[in-house]
């Protein structure tokens, strides 16, 4: 079975040509799982970055998610087949619903609809993203965990969502973080710091290398060639079980990605 690359880019506040040229450095720098989605409204620069680079188009995981006007049985194929368009891409590797809705009625329907834009082509894998536990259990009234193939929610130091990932993995669902730095706030932490100099690496690479070690799928952004060069390292890093212990210890709740339609978070 396909798996999701570990480390992927993440395209969320890149917009037009800034989008199309990072997307271009980080597949040039070594990155192989581009995430994207139909709100960042880069869909088709992405698209046409994957397109110009000199990489095989199945060499290259994309992911884009649904926005949540679109979460109709009315809208949801038609808004994929747009994204698709934009993509210039018959088939995307990773389509996720980006927020789940507010009851579970059309949650259902939301979920029903994901399951028909596989069977019909448009992609190789299906999953969620910003869902709760409560969430995830109404989904798996509609479909096994094995066709969830992650959810994607907020992950870093500062949130390390314990909760919600200690039942994932009971469950067999994949998880990937995203939001590593915390906007920035994490990368200037005493403790992270710390650990990172004893590493001789960056702070980012210590913060990500301790998602990976989660066994999570992590997706920084960046528009900085030395700093996308920087991330990959991360696979690299070995953090021992006291430093793991000791960044996942700064959790203080700090949500940064809680727009007022969001869920009733896990505590």
């Amino acid at each position: 079975m396909q798996q999701i690359p570990p480390l992927g880019f993440g395209t969320f506040r890149l917009e037009h040509n800034v989008a199309y040229r990072s997307v271009k450095m980080a597949l040039e720098a070594g990155y192989r799982h581009i995430d994207t989605a139909q709100i960042y409204g880069n869909e088709r620069e992405v698209g046409q970055a994957i397109k110009d680079s000199e990489r095989p188009r199945d060499e290259i995981f994309v992911t884009t998610k649904v926005w949540t006007d679109n979460l109709t049985q009315e809208r949801f194929i038609l808004s994929v087949e747009d994204s698709l368009e934009k993509l210039q891409m018959a088939q995307v590797d990773l389509l996720l619903i980006h927020w789940p809705t507010a009851n579970n009625a059309s949650l259902r329907i939301a979920l029903e609809q994901l399951i028909r834009a596989k069977e019909k082509g448009y992609s190789r894998h299906i999953g969620v993203s910003n869902f709760t536990i409560a969430n995830m259990e109404t989904a798996l009234q509609v479909m096994p965990a094995s066709e969830i193939f992650t959810n994607q929610v907020e992950v870093h130091p500062y949130l390390t969502n314990q909760r919600l990932l200690h039942w994932c993995k009971r469950n067999g669902i994949h998880v990937t973080g995203y939001m590593p730095f915390a906007v920035g706030k994490v990368l200037n932490d005493a403790t992270i710091g710390g650990i990172a100099q004893k590493h001789g690496v960056s702070p980012a690479t210590v913060v990500l290398g301790w998602e990976l070690q989660q066994g999570l799928a992590t997706i920084p952004s960046s528009t900085r060639r030395e700093n996308m060069a920087s991330n990959l390292d991360a696979s690299r890093l070995v953090l021992s079980q006291d430093e793991m212990a000791a960044i996942t210890h700064l959790n203080n709740n700090d949500r940064q990605a809680d727009p007022d339609f969001a869920p009733d978070w896990d505590a």
